[in-house]
């Protein structure tokens, strides 16, 4: 039985009334209804920003996917509009997979992988090809015929034959590029380079970059876009080995500046970095706007990591995080939440400079906020702030926020954050002239920080209770609280 998009439609539209809302996000994008995973074609269209996105309608787990559709004017309330593609032809009969969106001739084409599976295991016996749909509205899409527009006979030699994923289209000098997740099929993550003049008939170039040995054993959803002086190649390595504090995800996100040399199809690296330092940031990916902004989302969980709204009757899996800016500066990527945000502060609460050494409730609360603090360590050999503290039905709860001067890192902790997963998740960020600005946002069942300038970004799910709204702050020694703010966000 085929999968279609009215079939889809219909199914949301009559089952969405049963989702439970505790942990439903007031400022972020979810899924209307069922499981949601990596963000697709994110482009500005006519005015209005589309996000397509990876999308099991019919339960809160991963399934045959389909893509969901949603657009919005502001990068923050968004509208869902109808399934766009569902897995219905013989080419991507197991799952329309993750791709990019481009506007060509006045229209919105979407290209995207079809995933087909070929034996008893459907983890290890699968093929993959990419496809193409086209739509005159930016809402209805029709699949072009000819599917697929590269096909399994236009995998180079040396690399998989089952990983050929993810494509994200780009034009360069008139012409369309498009990069590709695979491997070399011993280890190594690559990503291959495709050139069209039409969208539809695609000329291999070259591999792109390939992983040294120490970036995973496959990459997922690529990215190529210029920045400032710069190109920067983004990208989702599988299995990465940790490195220090960095890349202690199962998967990972990292970016890559340097120079993408056209004609010869490959890019030349200069430096490496991680892209989100947190728990729950995955295969991001990026659009350039009317504004000249390159805005980049992420996938707001993590795989094979426990989802408390799978079960017990909640109906729906998966966020993207906050929209963010990135910049180059000094040579290094920052990211800043877009500015759009701050139409949607609310209820602001202001504390003026005061001296803290030990803990100090704040006479203001919540669950949907953002919230500003900057820090001057003084004598303190650590400090920071509580969030979502209160009793829950397991005791206190807790998300806790804390940098330490001995060693220069900054702490998220979610030991105690509620009935989700714990751990910690440490990030590298010097003080500046003896300050820590943080810039936190929390949304019901999410917390992201932005450390310094953007410097540092860590996006975490928690799942505390309802009655977990209070905010602490703390030291350990003297230190001093330059400037407190708070806002609610709805």
């Amino acid at each position: 039985m085929r999968l279609t998009t009215s079939d889809a439609d219909r199914f949301i539209r009559e089952n969405k009334h049963k989702l439970r809302p505790d942990y439903r996000l007031n400022y972020h994008l979810m899924s209307e209804f069922g499981w949601m995973n990596d963000p697709n074609g994110f482009v500005q269209y006519k005015g209005l920003y589309h996000l397509f996105y990876q999308h099991h309608p019919y339960e809160p787990v991963w399934g045959p996917m389909h893509w969901g559709h949603a657009v919005s004017r502001d990068l923050v309330k968004w509208e869902y509009l109808p399934v766009a593609l569902a897995p219905d032809t013989e080419f991507d009969r197991d799952g329309c997979f993750s791709g990019s969106a481009i506007a060509k001739d006045g229209k919105l084409a979407l290209m995207y992988t079809g995933h087909v599976v070929t034996g008893p295991d459907k983890d290890r016996d699968y093929k993959q090809s990419q496809g193409i749909a086209f739509s005159e509205d930016g809402v209805v899409f029709e699949k072009w015929e000819g599917n697929p527009v590269i096909g399994y006979d236009r995998m180079p030699e040396g690399v998989s034959r089952k990983d050929f994923r993810d494509p994200k289209v780009f034009v360069r000098e008139g012409q369309y590029y498009a990069v590709l997740g695979s491997n070399d099929a011993k280890g190594n993550g690559l990503v291959l380079l495709y050139r069209s003049d039409d969208l539809k008939s695609w000329t291999f170039v070259n591999v792109l970059l390939e992983s040294d040995g120490r970036f995973g054993d496959n990459w997922e959803c690529p990215d190529l876009f210029p920045l400032g002086d710069k190109d920067v190649f983004m990208l989702s390595p599988q299995r990465m080995p940790a490195q220090g504090e960095e890349y202690r995800n199962l998967h990972s996100t990292m970016a890559v500046t340097g120079k993408f040399d056209l004609p010869s199809g490959r890019f030349r690296p200069e430096r490496y970095a991680q892209v989100d330092h947190g728990f729950d940031f995955y295969a991001p990916q990026s659009a350039l706007d009317e504004k000249g902004r390159r805005i980049v989302i992420g996938w707001m969980d993590m795989w094979e990591s426990d989802m408390p709204t799978q079960r017990d009757g909640h109906g729906w899996a998966g966020a993207m995080s906050l929209p963010r800016e990135a910049l180059l500066k000094d040579g290094r990527i920052v990211y800043r939440p877009v500015e759009e945000i701050e139409s949607y502060r609310g209820n602001p609460c202001r504390l003026s400079e005061f001296e803290l050494d030990g803990e100090r409730g704040i006479d203001a609360f919540g669950d949907s906020y953002e919230l500003h603090a900057v820090f001057e360590a003084g004598r303190a050999s650590a400090f920071g702030l509580k969030l979502r503290t209160g009793e829950g039905a397991g005791g206190p709860e807790e998300t806790v926020l804390s940098y330490r001067t001995s060693d220069g890192l900054l702490r998220l902790n979610r030991d105690r954050s509620g009935i989700g997963p714990g751990g910690e998740r440490r990030a590298a960020i010097p003080l500046s002239d003896g300050h820590l600005a943080l810039r936190i946002f929390v949304d019901k069942s999410s917390v992201e920080v932005f450390a310094g300038d953007g410097e540092v970004v860590m996006t975490a799910r928690i799942y505390p209770g309802e009655a977990s709204q209070g905010i602490k702050l703390f030291s350990e020694g003297p230190c001093r609280v330059v400037s407190f703010r708070k806002w609610d966000i709805r």
